[in-house]
């Protein structure tokens, strides 16, 4: 569905949105492209990324080949965003994984904690500086990053997931400060489980018992379409004087202590 009444939000806006292929950036991507954004996909996953443009049908989406954990990639994305487009008004760090679950500290190898830190957070940390590296001088421009209620909580994941979505969003706060002189806005969306591959394979759930299992808000079920409707309010003017905020999308779960801590009911994970 189009926007009504002729609105569109991200009218001649660049977007980069590095994860874009399925899930939470895939619905972003199709959101910002609905609301006149062109939307450059990055991602490891080709396949998928090309069909999302395809689907798309136009020049507006494209898809640039990128890691998130390499430097190289990163940088190359972010140009090629300006190659194609001329400048990049939106960078969306939404690419991150879950890692192995394990509630038991000591059987978590060092690789493993380290593999979800380097794309989790070290892949933040590239994308908030390239797209820095253009948006200065242009003095204008929106960094979002994907952090999680497991930013703000404990228990609800692993350490290493929960210890990456904490620092993204120290990392976040960081950089709206640094580049708030150069009139650049910096925030989080911080969604709470949402049904997507990602977490049907964490929780070993099926969409319909997360959908029924986890919400306070009764009558409402978070989507991905809701975090990218989230996304699309900080990448907009709507949001112009935000910045240094990480809105939380989770129907007030993170105010209701319900004893669904990870290590005091393992088996609900499926541990």
């Amino acid at each position: 569905m189009w926007p009504s009444c002729g609105i569109y939000r991200l009218e001649g806006k660049v977007a980069l949105i590095t994860g874009g292929a399925r899930g939470i950036g895939e619905s972003t991507a199709r959101h910002f492209f609905k609301h006149g954004a062109k939307v450059v996909i990055a991602d490891t996953q080709d396949e998928l990324a090309h069909s999302v443009c395809k689907d798309l049908n136009s020049e507006s989406a494209s898809f640039i080949h990128c890691d998130v954990t390499k430097e190289t990639d990163v940088e190359n994305a972010v140009n090629t965003a300006i190659s194609r487009h001329g400048k990049l008004d939106v960078m969306f760090n939404n690419a991150g994984i879950v890692g192995v679950v394990k509630t038991n500290m000591v059987d978590v190898s060092m690789s493993e904690f380290e593999e979800v830190i380097r794309v989790n957070l070290v892949g933040a940390f590239l994308g908030t500086k390239h797209a820095a590296r253009v948006m200065k001088p242009a003095r204008q421009g929106s960094i979002i990053t994907t952090s999680s209620v497991c930013g703000i909580l404990g228990g609800f994941a692993s350490h290493a997931y929960t210890s990456s979505k904490h620092g993204v969003l120290g990392l976040m706060r960081n950089a709206a400060v640094e580049l708030g002189q150069f009139g650049i806005r910096v925030n989080c969306v911080s969604p709470y489980t949402v049904a997507t591959e990602m977490s049907r394979n964490f929780l070993k759930m099926t969409d319909d018992e997360i959908r029924s299992g986890y919400s306070n808000l009764k009558g409402a079920i978070l989507t991905p379409e809701d975090v990218a409707e989230a996304a699309l309010y900080l990448a907009s003017e709507d949001s112009r004087y935000v910045s240094g905020h990480n809105l939380v999308v989770d129907g007030g779960h993170t105010i209701v202590n319900n004893g669904s801590c990870m290590y005091d009911n393992p088996s609900v994970y499926g541990l």
